[in-house]
């Protein structure tokens, strides 16, 4: 190389280093990134205290990379050249085939798993005429392990779920593990999210109503009907894996309708359906099913058979639900990570029948707000 191209190259790199310097210092700060489905680092304040103790510089650090501009290009050009290189996860998240993301399942924490299997038990004893189911489904890296990239060695799920059924006491475990391993080649899971599909929920729905003493509808008296063919979820965010084509939501509707009145109580508003279209000009398209997360949802329907159903949930349960309410008189779907008041006053009040515990097996394991339950 002459020492006339060296000079080029130099001007070349200063100018694209003083470029992208000027951007960063004129281009508005970005409250939220859709492509990672987070909120970003804003500029810290700068304090005598904060420059002692080293927060000033981490959080200043954040915000840089945050708000670095074309930041979603930087990232996806990263991403691309992990693959390029064969790299086969990205935060946690493996690339299996068929376009599939499969969120990693970690060895969970023994004492929450003890801890929410006691809390269960517990409850189960304290309301002994009460009918209760605990649904714990597990996610697609296990039934979908067969797509998993070559060498990957999540921790097996089963294990766990096992670990669950076998340990629970007065309640009606509901294993849908091998309903859904022998559909696997239907489109049970998203690809690009951490959720089943409304599909992957009706064959759950099937095992879970003969445990209920419910006579599911058959598939072939649903009406199915794809809302949105856009749909990014969390793992595609996570893995910023930006070149692999989107998921679409389809929703059944049964052909004779039940008729539906939905509270959301903390919000003060309500409904007459179970999906709020609104969402699937967001980002966030999976909150089409029961508008998203709420400390308390009541669904009251035109089943007139006593039956009243409390569900513990986590998002899981949202497309779900909509198969339950063809069964039930009222449904009653508290969100324990939000809602913080006595659930036995809360049964007592509402004369409920039964109980559903419906969580995935990946966030049950994590999950600590079913320590409310053990109240003395």
């Amino acid at each position: 190389m002459n020492r006339k191209s060296s000079i080029t190259i130099i001007a070349m790199f200063i100018v694209f280093v003083v470029t992208i310097n000027v951007l960063n210092l004129v281009t508005e700060d970005k409250h939220f990134s859709e492509a990672e489905n987070r909120i970003l680092a804003k500029q810290p304040s700068l304090t005598w205290k904060s420059i002692k103790n080293g927060r000033f510089t981490q959080r200043f650090e954040d915000y840089v990379t945050d708000q670095f501009i074309f930041r979603d290009f930087w990232v996806g050009l990263k991403s691309d050249s992990e693959r390029l290189l064969l790299k086969q996860d990205n935060n946690d998240v493996f690339f299996g085939k068929d376009d599939y993301l499969l969120e990693n399942f970690n060895k969970p924490k023994e004492e929450i798993i003890d801890r929410n299997i006691a809390n269960i038990n517990y409850y189960a004893s304290k309301l002994k005429d009460m009918k209760t189911y605990v649904l714990l489904p597990p996610t697609s890296i296990k039934v979908n392990e067969n797509r998993l990239p070559p060498f990957a060695t999540p921790y097996d799920e089963l294990l766990t779920i096992n670990k669950m059924k076998n340990n629970l006491l007065n309640v009606d475990f509901v294993d849908v593990y091998q309903s859904l391993k022998d559909k696997n080649d239907q489109y049970l899971y998203f690809r690009t999210d951490h959720h089943w599909t409304m599909r992957g929920a009706y064959y759950a729905y099937e095992v879970l109503g003969k445990e209920m003493g419910i006579k599911p509808i058959p598939m072939n008296e649903f009406d199915a009907k794809i809302v949105t063919e856009e749909f990014y979820g969390t793992l595609y965010s996570k893995a910023n894996n930006y070149h692999i084509k989107p998921d679409y939501i389809e929703v059944f509707t049964p052909a004779h309708k039940t008729n539906v009145q939905v509270d959301y109580v903390s919000e003060n508003k309500s409904s007459n359906s179970l999906y709020e279209e609104k969402h699937l000009d967001t980002k966030d398209k999976y909150s089409y099913f029961l508008d998203g997360n709420h400390p308390i949802v009541t669904i009251k329907s035109d089943v007139s058979n006593g039956r009243k159903l409390m569900i513990f949930k986590n998002s899981y349960a949202h497309c779900l639900i909509p198969f339950l309410v063809n069964h039930y008189e009222e449904i009653h779907i508290l969100d324990l990570r939000f809602y913080k008041m006595n659930v036995y006053d809360y049964i007592s009040e509402n004369n409920i029948t039964e109980t559903l515990f419906l969580y995935d097996i990946l966030n049950f394991s994590k999950d600590t707000s079913l320590n409310i339950l053990n109240i003395k």
